[in-house]
């Protein structure tokens, strides 16, 4: 076996682990949703009709960057020319599409998720709602694509949410950040319309953070460090 197969092994047994995953968390019921990971010229992507949550390795389909299959025998899922079409101008490193539902619940009364917490600058800021389109049309990508300029994630009108990043688990996470974002945004909005940071806000976010180096763990300073 190659190196270069080897490792498209290992990124089917990935994107298979991640769906279980978002399964768990309840983000993907039935069949409805699919994952994906690019490795070099090729992407891993979910088959249609799979069962997510209980997905393996070998419901994993491979494909060119121009869609021909090249490894798996099932067919990729519906939404394959969206996927490619997030890798192709983003040149991001893996896709998540989910019908979460609170997510999907918000695209059905929202033009955009406002950025009312700071965790949401992780995924660009203000999350947009791409116009409603067929699944698995050219339209839907297009729209979808749009509404992704800048950002990490987007909301798709009466459907459901995407997200991407570089690696697989930060798209994972980057799923699991704007479910709670919009679970936060849907109990608050039950009370009185939430307030949004603005834009002054959110740069001293993004200043404190790189300041801080926020998001990784700091080893307490050795008694000779802190002497010093």
């Amino acid at each position: 076996m190659t190196d270069s197969s080897t490792a498209l092994g290992r990124e089917r047994a990935a994107v298979a682990d991640a769906c279980r995953r978002l399964g768990a968390e309840g983000l993907l019921i039935g069949t409805a949703g699919n994952v994906s990971v690019r490795v070099g010229e090729r992407v891993a992507i979910t088959a249609t009709g799979a069962v997510l949550a209980e997905l393996t390795a070998d419901q994993v389909t491979l494909v060119d960057l121009d869609g021909r299959i090249v490894g798996g025998t099932l067919e990729p899922t519906s939404e394959l020319d969206l996927h490619l079409g997030v890798y192709r101008r983003y040149g991001t490193g893996a896709v998540v599409h989910t019908h979460a539902p609170m997510a999907t619940a918000l695209s059905l009364v929202l033009d955009e998720l406002p950025c009312v917490h700071y965790q949401l600058l992780a995924l660009g800021g203000t999350v947009r709602v791409a116009p409603y389109a067929t699944f698995g049309t050219p339209e839907l990508a297009e729209s979808v694509l749009a509404a992704l300029e800048g950002r990490s994630a987007a909301l798709m009108a009466n459907h459901g949410a995407l997200t991407h990043a570089p690696t697989l688990d930060k798209a994972v996470e980057h799923a699991l950040l704007l479910e709670w974002a919009c679970g936060v945004y849907q109990h608050a909005a039950a009370l009185r319309a939430p307030r949004a940071l603005d834009e002054q806000q959110q740069l001293a976010v993004i200043e404190a953070a790189i300041a801080r180096n926020y998001g990784t763990t700091h080893p307490v300073p050795s008694a000779q460090e802190e002497e010093r």
